[in-house]
């Protein structure tokens, strides 16, 4: 077989096996590894390639914002932030129809702005914003699917591991990166409440519930008490980055002190879970970078096989047209959704689809807001919808059944497939806060 036909084979083969249940890391590295070992027939030049793979990765110095980021996440959350904005936006959504669910979406945005975890805001918000909407009778699904919908926030405003991810593999910024999803974050966020004004309007049933007029009107004063600790977070974060006063890194750790400090201010950290966000936060980094290193030989096999290169000359033989190209991506990302979750998805197509864009003249970052957003849609489509999963998991509620979650957030996988199509149609959406 030629380099090309073997590269072909090893990506229907890591795809298979992740589908029958190897470990996405261990499928790329071990099909890799034997294609490598199968195209050069040397053993020693398939080891050299992982040695060098891991060095190149896990070394990396930006990957030092991984376990800051997520420390920090952990620390926000034990903080209880996420129910203290919950409770300010509520009270400024109360008297709208669905308007508990406009609230958790606007929570989620600036809950996803301190934590960067899909997660993490879906667990939080099943707890906190789901027993609020079916206490004022809104319908199951609804409550879960804005839930499960605006979780996904947590993915695309910074800092965000799939932005970092996606940095490494594409050699872009994550300085660039946060800031390009600023934007399309809030820009989703926006369209969300927007689909549940909509839906409050022409499809009332969906929605159900009434008004949660008997919230009592929060003071100034307790107001601020519950958004200044959020806002000095983002502020340190997201505008040390803008200004250009800290590194990627080191407003990682400035945020994740920042944050220890809000917790035991709020006698909300003890050492027990101290040590608990600690062990996490190393759990959830080693998945991250075995992840990457598993990318990165990947993305080496596929440079051998020639096989980015010769999709390139069969798309531009048959003339295929920047929309062509785009609405191929995001098919396959749509399909990869229901199999892989959401960094497997960006590891796997970005090596293939980065020598077609580049030759264009196209922004790579532009490209990883489209790919992170594509990817994210996965998590809300049967039938691996991790954010769905965590959700039902996390209520343990007999009423409301895994396929209630799917349902209710196929309507909010709708709302992102249309920001999609404008991010991709207006770059400029995506870069404007780069210029």
């Amino acid at each position: 077989m030629t380099p090309t036909e073997i590269g072909c084979l090893s990506v229907l083969a890591i795809i298979l096996s992740i589908y029958i249940g190897v470990y996405i890391p261990i499928a790329l590295i071990s099909v890799s590894f034997v294609s490598i070992w199968l195209m050069r027939d040397n053993f020693e030049l398939a080891m050299n390639l992982l040695k060098i793979a891991v060095g190149d990765s896990v070394m990396e110095y930006t990957f030092a914002t991984v376990p800051l980021f997520t420390f920090m996440g952990l620390i926000v959350s034990k903080a209880g932030l996420g129910t203290d904005i919950y409770d300010v936006m509520s009270t400024g959504f109360r008297r709208v129809k669905g308007g508990i669910g406009m609230a958790t979406v606007g929570a989620n945005a600036a809950f996803a702005a301190v934590t960067g975890s899909s997660i993490a805001s879906a667990s939080v918000f099943s707890k906190v914003s789901v027993p609020q909407m079916l206490h004022y009778g809104h319908n199951p699904r609804f409550a879960v699917g804005v839930v499960a919908g605006s979780s996904v926030l947590g993915m695309i405003i910074p800092p965000s591991a799939m932005l970092i991810i996606y940095s490494f593999v594409a050699e872009q910024s994550v300085g660039e990166m946060f800031l390009a999803g600023v934007i399309p974050g809030l820009m989703l966020a926006v369209a969300y409440v927007a689909a549940i004004w909509a839906m409050g309007r022409f499809t009332p049933g969906f929605i159900g519930g009434r008004p949660a007029e008997d919230f009592e009107r929060m003071p100034w004063g307790m107001i601020a008490g519950k958004t200044l600790p959020t806002v000095g977070l983002i502020t340190i974060v997201l505008g040390g980055i803008y200004t250009g006063w800290l590194t990627p890194v080191e407003a990682g750790a400035a945020g994740a002190l920042a944050g220890l400090v809000i917790a035991a201010l709020r006698g909300k950290m003890t050492l027990r879970g101290f040590w608990e966000a600690l062990l996490e936060t190393g759990h959830i980094t080693a998945t991250i970078l075995f992840l990457v290193t598993a990318a990165s030989i990947y993305s080496r096999m596929l440079g051998l096989a020639g096989l980015p290169n010769e999709l390139a000359d069969i798309l531009a033989g048959n003339q295929a047209s920047f929309w062509t190209i785009m609405i191929l991506y995001v098919i396959l990302m749509l399909f990869l959704g229901t199999l892989l979750d959401t960094a497997s998805i960006i590891l796997i197509v970005v090596p293939l689809f980065l020598p077609l864009v580049e030759p264009m003249g196209l922004s790579l970052v532009w490209f990883g807001i489209i790919t992170v957003v594509g990817a994210e849609i996965g998590l809300l489509t049967p039938p691996l919808g991790i954010s769905c999963f965590v959700i039902k998991a996390t209520l343990d509620d007999d009423r409301i059944s895994l396929k209630d979650v799917f349902m209710g957030a196929l309507p909010f996988a709708g709302v992102m497939l249309v920001v999609l199509i404008l991010l991709i149609e207006f770059p400029i959406l995506s870069l404007a806060l780069l210029n």
